[in-house]
Parts: C-alpha cells; sequence; structure tokens
C-alpha cells in the first residue's frame, strides 16, 4: 500500500535524543518530512539530514510564529499536512489507520484529530482529564493555520469537516526533570503574556478556536479565560490540581501521576500566577500599550 500523501513540519532545538524516534516513525506515512530547526547546537540537524528530511534553520520567536513560517515557507508538494512535535511518535494501530482509511476519506474532510497519549517518567498519564487530548493534527494543504499566540496555541481547520481517529499518538519526552521545570519556567512566562493580552488587549487577539465551530480545544479554552482566569490569584491553582487529581481519579496514576500532575497542574499553575503578580507590580502606572509592552519585553526577555 502507497504512502498517504501527507508532509511533516517538526519544529527542533536541541532535540538528538527524540529526533530519530521520530523520523524512523514517520517515514512509513511521510513522502516529505520538513524540519525548522532554530540552530541547534547538539546533533539534530546532521541526524535529520542523514533520515532524508529537509532543514530549514531559522531564529526562534515562539511556537506558532515558528510553525507558521513553515506553513508559509515550505516546499509542500502534498495535499496534506501533518504537525508532530519532535518527542512524539505515532502508535502503530495509528499508523495503520491512516494508511488504510486515507485514501476512502470523504471529499468535505479537512481535517484529522488524533488522540494524544501523554508519558511522564516512563507512565502513561491516563487520568486527571489528561487522555485523550484530541488535537488536529492532519489538514488538507492550504486548509488551516496555527493560532498566533504566546502558549496554548492550536491548528485550527479554516474550512471543512473534520474526522477522529481512533488510535493516539504518544507525547514521550525522555529529558531531565531539570530540564521540565526549565521549561515550564519559560512556559508561564509565556502564558503571563497571554493572560496580560487578554486583561488589557496589549496585541490582536487570535480567536480562531472562539470562532470555531465546536472541538475540546474550544471548550477548554472557553474555561480557561472565562472562569479559570477570572479566579483569584492562587486560590484557581489549588481548585485546579484538586479537580484533576481527586474528581478527575490522577491519583490513579500512582507515584509518576502524583509528581505529574502536582508539577504540571499546581506547581506551575501557581508560577504562571506568581509571574502575573509580579508583572502587575512592574506594569503599575505604565499608561500606554507601548510602555506595558516594553515593560514586559524588559521582565521577560521575549521578543514581543
Amino acid at each position: 500500500m502507497s504512502k498517504p500523501d501527507i508532509s511533516v513540519i517538526i519544529l527542533t532545538y536541541n532535540e538528538e535524543l527524540h529526533i530519530e524516534r521520530c523520523l524512523k516513525n514517520l517515514q512509513p506515512l511521510a513522502k516529505q518530512i520538513f524540519i525548522v530547526d532554530s540552530f541547534s547546537t547538539d546533533n539534530t540537524v546532521q541526524i535529520a539530514e542523514s533520515l532524508g528530511a529537509k532543514v530549514f534553520q531559522r531564529p526562534w520567536k515562539n511556537y506558532a510564529d515558528q510553525f507558521q513560517w513553515g506553513l508559509d515557507n515550505c516546499p509542500i508538494q502534498t495535499g496534506w499536512v501533518m504537525r508532530m512535535d519532535a518527542d512524539e511518535y505515532l502508535e502503530q494501530a495509528l499508523i495503520d489507520e491512516i494508511i488504510a482509511k486515507f485514501s476512502s476519506l470523504p471529499d468535505d474532510i479537512n481535517g484529522l484529530y488524533l488522540k494524544r497519549k501523554h508519558h511522564f517518567l516512563g507512565r502513561w498519564i491516563k487520568h486527571g482529564d489528561r487522555y485523550p487530548l484530541v488535537l488536529l493534527r492532519i489538514w488538507k494543504t492550504g486548509q488551516a493555520h496555527i493560532e498566533n499566540r504566546w502558549m496554548d496555541e492550536h491548528i485550527v481547520l479554516d474550512s471543512g469537516n473534520s474526522l477522529v481517529m481512533a488510535g493516539d499518538f504518544v507525547d514521550d519526552n525522555l529529558n531531565t526533570i531539570e530540564w521540565f521545570i526549565e521549561k515550564h519556567n519559560r512556559y508561564a512566562s509565556r502564558e503571563m503574556v497571554d493572560i496580560f493580552n487578554q486583561k488589557y488587549q496589549l496585541f490582536e487577539r487570535d480567536e480562531s478556536i472562539e470562532d470555531a465551530k465546536t472541538g475540546q480545544a474550544k471548550i477548554k479554552r472557553f474555561v480557561k479565560e472565562s472562569l479559570y482566569n477570572k479566579l483569584p490569584l492562587f486560590v484557581r491553582p489549588v481548585l485546579y490540581f484538586f479537580y484533576r487529581y481527586f474528581l478527575r481519579f490522577g491519583f490513579l496514576d500512582g507515584a509518576e501521576g502524583f509528581a505529574y500532575h502536582f508539577m504540571q497542574g499546581l506547581w506551575y499553575r501557581c508560577l504562571v500566577d506568581l509571574k502575573c503578580l509580579e508583572a502587575e507590580r512592574v506594569l503599575a502606572g505604565a499608561e500606554s500599550k507601548e510602555e506595558k509592552i516594553a515593560r514586559l519585553v524588559k521582565l521577560t526577555g521575549l521578543k514581543l
């Protein structure tokens, strides 16, 4: 059976730990694989090129900016595009399902949603509202874009209908806990910027998900921006952790699950709130949008 007419775009920076696993996993599925690399200093580029990927290099601003550049500039010659991260891979059942169904998709289907499993310290985090995370990951070329946001960006289908595939793909990062903490520290700064943009309208807001017909991402965004973000600082992370760990049975995920739900559901959310508290002090007295943005740039180091 021939490969589906799919090109894959992957963003990388120092991903030598993951990139071989990812690319070999995609080889039965993808006609083209494009890497948009942020000038890695390890062997990421060499490994990717040795496995047949086409590599482009570009300075990093944020995920949305980098991925949209890939959509606009990679020489995609296939009818469909797929988004993958270097630390992800498809389970064999999903690969088989895509190959089997691809040639017979109805004409009005422009997007395919995939279900993500998250692994932490070698364990599938099955509970705590973490599975399934249903994400648009495959779409007809030119029929979708990525949200222009600093954090929690999603691919948004611009037209047509979609299907949810039965199989799963896996997010399984093999880096250390130190790396996990540093990554979430950076994420917290970006999420704080999105929260302050919602509050002060500092930049144009991409509301593509909000305008979508339906979908898990739309519901989660509504809950986050209309309910969670309006709760008091430091109260909301505690309530969220209680919801995930007890009401959504996160305690069934064992010791690794407790570590993950605590760090990602409580510690990280408290870190976001702490950065919001700090930013409010920094922005005190700033009257114009330009002054607020300039102060946030100085505080975070982000290229706002």
